[in-house]
């Protein structure tokens, strides 16, 4: 039976590497469309779709009353890509600019809705009431960062204009299956795991959240090859963002979750100290390369022995 886990795992992940090309093409013909920043399309357009497995991980959680399991993947994929994958990108595409102007206001945010989600948790349960609140934030920073979005940076957007309607259509699509495929994924890993009888929120938070956070590897470093760098980065931000916020309120604003509330601060205050850290770092330097890379890489693995504890 793990066997056939795993043959979904990999077909998962095959669809969702072909769409993800797909996507970014699309998207990049959706910004000269409308003239919108790449970083911004990133943050906002191709975040939410490369972050469907953990906003569906959401609802189908709380549905299914795992609160655990909805609570660890939100601030787990949030850790994981602004560690591991942010880590990864200059290894694939070099150095990329961060100014301030870049990341500062989503990086902020991300923090806010981390501390939040804490103390939303921190009792042991999320209402209906603190979801709706985490879906509600989530709405007014992506105004937020659409209204400061940054000039698009290097290399020029060298898409040809085409009708910005259907490279719409194309991009929903797309990212759709890049969702479906990772989705497919994620639900193969989680039971090869269950049937090693391994526990449900270490699965939650370290191999769940790797495997929803696939879609913004994929994507971004598809997207960096392609020249779109502030898309990449954008994407990052854009889908950490969703998890600290929109994905881990729009489980409890269908249905009241209950928590291991310990673990939900533990994890979420980890979380913001990185997220903050990082954000500061980066805007410091202005650029992410190698060095920056590794120091994510060191930080992903520390995280480890700290949570375990």
């Amino acid at each position: 039976m793990i066997a056939v886990w795993i043959v979904i795992a990999v077909f998962g992940l095959a669809v969702a590497i072909v769409a993800s090309g797909r996507a970014v093409g699309y998207a990049s013909d959706l910004a000269f469309g409308f003239n919108v920043p790449p970083f911004v399309i990133g943050a906002i357009l191709v975040a939410i779709g490369t972050d469907l497995p953990e906003i569906a991980n959401s609802i189908v959680s709380a549905v299914s009353e795992y609160g655990d399991m909805a609570a660890g993947v939100a601030t787990g994929s949030t850790i994981t890509q602004m560690t591991l994958v942010l880590g990864i990108l200059p290894f694939v595409g070099g150095t990329i600019a961060t100014g301030p102007h870049r990341i500062v206001l989503p990086g902020a945010l991300m923090v806010v809705g981390l501390l939040v989600g804490a103390g939303f948790g921190s009792d042991g349960a999320f209402t209906r009431i603190e979801g709706l609140i985490l879906v509600a934030f989530w709405i007014t920073s992506a105004v937020l960062v659409y209204r400061q979005a940054p000039e698009a940076g290097a290399p020029v957007m060298i898409a040809a204009e085409g009708r910005p309607a259907s490279a719409l259509a194309g991009v929903a699509v797309s990212l759709t299956l890049v969702g479906a495929g990772a989705t497919a994924a994620v639900m193969a890993f989680i039971e090869v795991a269950e049937t090693m009888d391994v526990p449900v929120y270490l699965v939650s938070f370290f191999a769940a959240s790797i495997g929803t956070s696939l879609p913004e590897l994929v994507v971004d470093v598809t997207a960096i090859r392609k020249g779109e760098k502030d898309m990449a980065i954008g994407d990052i931000f854009g889908s950490s963002l969703i998890d600290a916020s929109l994905a881990l309120g729009i489980g409890p604003a269908l249905v009241p979750l209950a928590v291991d509330g310990g673990l939900v601060v533990r994890s979420a205050l980890a979380g913001a100290v990185i997220v903050a850290l990082l954000t500061f770092a980066l805007a410091r330097r202005r650029h992410h390369d190698r060095i920056t890379g590794l120091g994510l890489l060191l930080a992903y693995a520390a995280l480890y022995p700290v949570l375990l504890a």
